[in-house]
């Protein structure tokens, strides 16, 4: 038997998925959902305008060292708990009997609601880069390029999420094989981008300006406080290094889970982390006139600055656009995959979800497809919520800032749940998988959770003043709301029927 089919074994679980996940596909996967392009690229623009450019160039290794916390500790517990829920079982087994199920409630529903929200992103942002590509196919800004209105960029937000969907509802092979496509994509892909585009510009920024130069607009963001300007422009950093949990998602379904599971979790933040900044550093090398990106007056109509500073330099060099758009192809493509992945990663965890009873109508979304052995019910659940957090767009220019908000707070904050529970737990309750920490985990544990609060908190905070209508964040009321209703359903009645994960099979004196 399989190492990972043995331990789900122990944990009171049947194998219901097809186990035959590889470690390259799993990883693969787990690479997608945190992409390469798809954190960096939308909020790029925003960030650099809080602080600069050497705030944005350092924040990135700020964060990617404190990931790295988050992530060893989240591999320590995904090698001893190789199941498809994840996180939330986690949560239950590692708080105890007595706090188990309140700790796999909260845990449950934060990832739910980060992973559904992470579709969103995704669709917002491949849609704004489609946008521009349109835009730049039919001229310019400047020339009467066709510039998609709110009615046509909704549409195309529902679009990618419907073929997502569709695409979800095959055999997890097809996705896998999408997926290994993606990753070359986006190696190969940002491997082009990164040492071309300094090279087509006519002019590069010195190094001194991109690790040194510290500038604030208060004209544009209304902040003028400098700590607060760095910590915003650490929020593309924040945003981007994430995801890689989708890997423990996917171990009911991978061969070798306990020791692959983790493989994938640490390979895939080092793999972002180093070509992340790569990236960054190509954008910002390559920047021609820093106030010029966002000049509403400019050739993309200062809606997108990755695509601006793309125009310039191949407008630069050619004197035509052809060479952005085809960068900025390979960059929506980052988009599609990576969109494609959470969606595989929020069906999993909605389809665990049902399987323990912790969603209405659980009998219909734990349903698996008899022939694709796929959760097909729980992907177009997700996939029609996402849906109605988008419809906003019709009316409100801050949604993605929301629903970035609202992905990253849930996504994130739902590690915190098990990383604490691990960090207080007595050891002689843990059974060690073949990744272990030992007497490193506590403060591993406690580094890591620290660190999850304050990514948590600043994604709360406004990101303009003064503060109005176009420039609140909606995602303190929107997920405040959300919670408060979560918690209030459990004090009321979810808490005496909702016991955490629901073992399907009993084995005799087990030790889990």
């Amino acid at each position: 038997m399989d190492s990972g089919e043995k331990r789900l074994n122990e944990l009171g679980y049947k194998q219901e998925l097809r186990r035959e996940m590889t470690l390259f596909k799993t990883l693969a996967i787990s690479f997608s959902t945190m992409t390469l392009f798809t954190g960096i690229t939308p909020l790029y623009g925003s960030s650099l305008l809080y602080a600069g450019p050497a705030s944005l160039v350092w924040g990135w290794l700020v964060v990617s060292f404190f990931t790295w916390f988050v992530g060893i500790a989240m591999a320590e517990i995904c090698s001893s708990f190789p199941t498809t829920g994840s996180l939330y079982f986690w949560a239950a087994h590692l708080a105890g009997p007595k706090w188990g199920p309140f700790a796999s409630w909260c845990c449950a529903w934060l990832e739910t609601i980060g992973l559904i929200a992470g579709i969103g992103t995704q669709a917002y942002a491949g849609s704004q880069t489609l946008q521009s590509i349109i835009l730049l196919c039919t001229g310019t800004n400047k020339d009467g390029g066709y510039f998609a209105p709110k009615w046509l960029f909704l549409c195309m937000y529902m679009g990618l999420t419907v073929i997502w969907a569709f695409l979800n509802t095959f055999a997890l092979q097809v996705i896998a094989f999408l997926d290994v496509i993606s990753m070359w994509w986006q190696v190969i892909g940002g491997l082009v981008i990164v040492i071309m585009l300094p090279l087509v510009a006519l002019t590069t920024k010195s190094a001194a300006y991109v690790f040194t130069h510290f500038e604030m607009v208060p004209e544009s963001t209304g902040i003028s406080s400098k700590p607060y300007a760095v910590i915003l422009s650490f929020l593309v950093s924040q945003y981007s290094l994430y995801g890689y949990d989708a890997a423990a998602h996917l171990t009911e379904e991978t061969k070798g889970a306990d020791k692959n599971g983790p493989i994938a979790i640490l390979s895939s933040i080092g793999i972002i982390s180093v070509f992340g900044w790569a990236y960054i550093l190509a954008l910002t090398f390559s920047i021609q006139d820093f106030n010029y990106l966002y000049d509403t007056n400019n050739e993309t109509a200062g809606a997108f600055v990755p695509a601006q500073i793309l125009y310039d330099a191949f407008h630069g060099r050619y004197h035509n656009a052809a060479g952005a758009i085809v960068l900025l192809f390979i960059i929506w493509g980052s988009f599609f995959f990576g969109g494609l992945s959470i969606t595989t990663s929020a069906a999993r965890v909605v389809y665990a979800l049902s399987r323990d009873e912790g969603i209405p109508f659980s009998s219909i979304w734990r349903q698996v497809h008899p022939k694709h052995k796929v959760p097909s019910n729980a992907v177009w659940l997700c996939a029609a919520i996402c849906i109605l957090l988008g419809l906003p767009i019709l009316k409100v220019n801050v949604v993605f800032t929301a629903i970035t908000s609202i992905c990253t707070i849930g996504w994130v904050g739902g590690y915190a749940v098990p990383i604490f529970a691990r960090m207080v737990m007595a050891e002689k309750n843990f059974k060690a998988g073949p990744f272990y920490l030992g007497r490193a985990r506590r403060p591993i544990c406690f580094t890591a959770f620290l660190w999850i609060c304050y990514t948590c908190s600043v994604f709360l905070l406004p990101t303009y003043y003064p503060i109005s209508w176009d420039t609140f964040n909606y995602a303190p009321v929107a997920l405040g709301v959300g919670l408060s209703l979560i918690m209030l359903w459990w004090v009321l009645d979810a808490r005496k029927w909702f016991k955490g994960p629901v073992r399907n099979i009993q084995i005799p004196n087990e030790k889990v």
